[in-house]
């Protein structure tokens, strides 16, 4: 194969080699090794990625072994964990458009790389990656630190949490319960857009099998990086690269995967954003037109009382890839060099107590939902497999706020009452702007009695009861939502598809005729920008 750097000028690849060699390069691995970029989103913040430095050089000793030179660089990575509940969630969505673009610039900008493993962990993060992989183009990995173990089970974290808001336990007995949970680095033991997206990984072919559920700081783990390393190796030698992995193909068996475990919402934003990386349309009827069709075979939190870690024991991803081999296309390449098929021909049958069968399944179909009506006409999303049977038929009184702290105001003061239908709107990719998650919100309303959350912003992976989010058209672009006012009646049934806003059309009109969209404090910077080009919710809120 001839190498990047060779491609380069011949005074410049001198020049080029020169710089590299003073960084610590060896002259003599830049006369014949591939250069293989680890782009990194380690930091000290995140607890997700803080083992990502350790496993960075497992990376490199794959790489170095399989006869490659690795040269890391960082990029950023936020935790939505501590970005919620207040404004600075604003920028988490946004932040992906950031990764995607600082690792263009550095291993595009810089020309001399022949493959790349991506490490991220996170929300935002490994889908800012994937995206990178789509645009970049050259032969890849992706690697994560995996989810930390717990020592409770999820419903106790949550109660925790529920008597802390009640007033029954302090600060510091709060947190220190917590760690039980979260128990050190590592990925957060649920099902939710971090775990979600890792798993999706492995349907699109870009990670090693097994790979995205190892528990973080184990050996297993570390060994898993390493073979990574081998990998991008060996995918840099045969020429693979991720468009002949990431194919329509493979975008189908993700969506059916994603169905199957009751995934994270969000992966409905990232998955259409990825196929416009790769040149491809997916769109939330392309999700609808599988999950009505894909059984549920886990319950893991929030859709049932286990972790991440129990799947991983149980069989893992590839575990549940094999129970939905008559949905998938089995010949879809992956990072191995081998097939989906010819991976699942070799994977054992999982624990069926963890892992259902088809003919077994937690429920028949309908993870996650596409839901239209006169409130939504452009759709709204809901994870069915996390709503309580007895609120998947809903009626409520409409109470509205214009922002997430107007409802956390109305909480505090006991304003929020059962039966209430809780929109919070204006917050949008355009209208928060960055939508915001919302994932407080619908934990402080866990403690009220048969209330829902409709919204234009999100939901984060572990957000469970009646939340309806993304909802298209935003109240920033007019959409129906900015006319519901307090007292309205709003019907949801989700056997049905459907969400109605039980107001006529020329009252409707009427209130159009009057509405002005909310009027907030200028932005600037980041948000300005991301203000001005961002796409809806159901193109992926891409910019474009």
């Amino acid at each position: 194969m001839q190498r990047a750097i060779d491609k380069l000028e011949p005074f410049q690849k001198a020049i080029s080699k020169a710089h590299l060699a003073s960084a610590g390069v060896s002259i003599d691995s830049l006369e014949t090794k591939p250069l293989i970029a680890i782009a990194n989103s380690w930091n000290e913040v995140c607890p997700g990625h803080e083992p990502l430095k350790q496993l960075a050089e497992e990376v490199k000793k794959g790489i170095l072994e399989a006869g490659g030179e690795p040269i890391e660089f960082n990029t950023v990575a936020m935790c939505d964990g501590i970005a919620q509940g207040h404004s600075g969630m604003r920028y988490c969505l946004p932040h992906r458009e950031i990764i995607t673009d600082s690792i263009e610039a550095m291993v595009v900008g810089e020309g001399v790389f022949d493959g790349v493993v991506y490490m991220g962990s996170c929300d935002k993060i490994v889908p800012g990656m994937l995206n990178a992989a789509a645009r970049i183009d050259l032969p890849s990995v992706i690697v994560t630190a995996g989810p930390c173990y717990a020592q409770i089970k999820p419903n106790d974290s949550k109660e925790l949490r529920q008597r802390f808001l009640r007033g029954e336990i302090t600060e510091r007995e709060l947190i220190e319960g917590t760690l039980k949970y979260y128990t050190g680095p590592g990925i957060c033991p649920f099902l939710g857009t971090a775990n979600t997206m890792g798993a999706l990984c492995e349907s699109l072919g870009m990670m090693l099998p097994g790979g995205s559920l190892i528990p973080s700081s184990t050996s297993m783990r570390r060994f898993c990086a390493r073979d990574s390393g081998r990998a991008v190796m060996k995918l840099v030698e045969q020429g693979i690269r991720p468009s002949q992995i990431m194919t329509r193909d493979a975008l189908e068996n993700t969506i059916t995967l994603l169905s199957a475990i009751g995934g994270s919402l969000n992966a409905l934003i990232h998955l259409p954003a990825l196929a416009a990386e790769l040149g491809l349309e997916l769109d939330w009827d392309d999700f609808s037109k599988i999950t009505t069709q894909t059984p549920v075979l886990t319950a893991i939190v929030p859709n049932g009382n286990r972790t991440v870690v129990d799947l991983h024991c149980a069989g893992g991803i590839p575990a549940v890839l094999k129970e939905l081999r008559s949905l998938l296309h089995t010949d879809a390449l992956t990072v191995t060099g081998e097939t989906l098929g010819e991976i699942l021909d070799r994977t054992e049958t999982g624990n069926r107590e963890v892992i259902r069968p088809m003919d077994d399944p937690i429920s028949r179909a309908d993870g996650i939902q596409v839901l239209y009506g006169n409130l939504a006409p452009g759709g709204a999303l809901v994870k069915t497999s996390a709503v309580p049977e007895d609120m998947r038929v809903f009626t409520g009184t409409a109470r509205v706020f214009n922002n997430e702290d107007e409802c956390y105001a109305a909480f505090r003061k006991k304003e929020i009452t059962e039966g209430d239908a809780i929109i919070v709107r204006y917050e949008g990719p355009k209208g928060g702007p960055g939508m915001k998650e919302l994932h407080r919100i619908t934990e402080i309303i866990k403690g009220i009695p048969r209330t829902a959350v409709i919204t234009d912003g999100r939901f984060s992976g572990a957000s469970g009861g009646l939340s309806i989010g993304y909802l298209c058209p935003e109240a920033e672009e007019g959409g129906p939502i900015a006319l519901v006012e307090d007292g309205d009646r709003i019907s949801v049934d989700l056997s049905r598809n459907a969400i109605h806003l039980d107001v006529d059309d020329g009252e409707l009109a009427r209130r159009r005729e009057r509405w002005t969209p909310v009027k907030k404090p200028l932005e600037k910077g980041l948000l300005k920008r991301y203000a001005k080009t961002v796409s809806s919710a159901r193109r992926g809120a891409s910019l474009g």
